[in-house]
């Protein structure tokens, strides 16, 4: 089978896009030549209105002159309470109130300072950047101050609990569900996960995992899940945790493994389960 070569080409990559995402941030934060430092009074003062100097908005301490997306920014946009600050906690939070629109993003999990990472790269791509606000991330030298090498650490955590949930996902790819008032419910295994019409394109992204076998249904248990869901289980082979060339596998793929539970009333190697009402 070719299964365990595959997962290691992903998680290779995975472990790839995770350095270099880090070398990234390095980069983006490292002190450079070119830009300006701002006080919060000054950057102010470029929101776009009439007689301002400019249209800009900071994220994480950084400055991008927005003036190409001014009808997203300018007085009286959707997203003008976004100019002339920085309001990185707002990009995560939806918040656009005075009170929402604030760079404190010191309570954040790791998944939200990931959004932030998201945000940061699309305003790289799309937006010039032309300096840095002095107060929480950057100090009057320019330089990083504590507060954003906090927010470096846990992306960093981010996109490693993105690789290891990628390293789940392709042990134990989730089923593909549905359910019917007269019929009742149905859980099955194909060879990638079909994606139901009201998950959106993020969730297509994250729940379609291709693979070269089917497997069957089962529970599967989680640390801190009040409820187990289901996932596709390997049939054949080593367990995912013991190489091909091993002779003393049981030749079960990954059915042993404790936290996995069956449907009961199930056939244990069917693909399909269904429960009727």
């Amino acid at each position: 089978m070719l299964l365990l070569p595959g997962r290691g080409l992903l998680l290779g990559l995975a472990a790839v896009a995770v350095a270099v995402m880090a070398a990234r941030l390095m980069s983006w934060w490292s002190l450079s030549a070119g830009f300006r430092l701002f006080v919060p009074g000054e950057l102010a003062r470029y929101r776009g209105g009439p007689g301002d100097p400019g249209l800009y908005l900071a994220l994480l301490g950084r400055i991008y002159d927005v003036s190409s997306g001014r009808r997203h920014y300018e007085p009286g946009a959707h997203y003008s309470g976004f100019a002339g600050r920085d309001a990185s906690r707002a990009f995560v939070t939806g918040d656009y109130s005075e009170a929402g629109l604030v760079d404190d993003v010191s309570d954040l999990s790791f998944s939200e300072m990931l959004t932030l990472q998201n945000w940061l790269s699309f305003y790289e791509k799309n937006y010039e950047f032309v300096g840095r606000v002095i107060g929480r991330f950057y100090g009057e030298d320019g330089l990083p101050m504590p507060e954003l090498t906090q927010v470096e650490a846990m992306i960093t955590k981010g996109l490693e609990e993105n690789k290891q949930e990628l390293k789940e996902k392709q042990k134990f790819p989730p089923c593909n569900a549905e359910w019917s008032s007269t019929r009742g419910s149905r859980f099955w295994c194909s060879q990638k996960r079909l994606v139901s019409p009201w998950e959106t394109e993020l969730s297509t992204l994250s729940g379609g995992v291709s693979r070269d076998w089917i497997g069957v249904p089962r529970k599967l248990y989680k640390a801190g899940a009040k409820e187990p869901h289901c996932v596709c289980v390997r049939t054949t082979g080593p367990p995912s945790d013991q190489t091909l060339d091993n002779p003393t596998h049981s030749n079960r793929g990954d059915l042993d493994h404790p936290n996995l539970g069956d449907y009961t009333g199930c056939p244990p190697l069917a693909s399909t389960c269904s429960f009727p009402l």
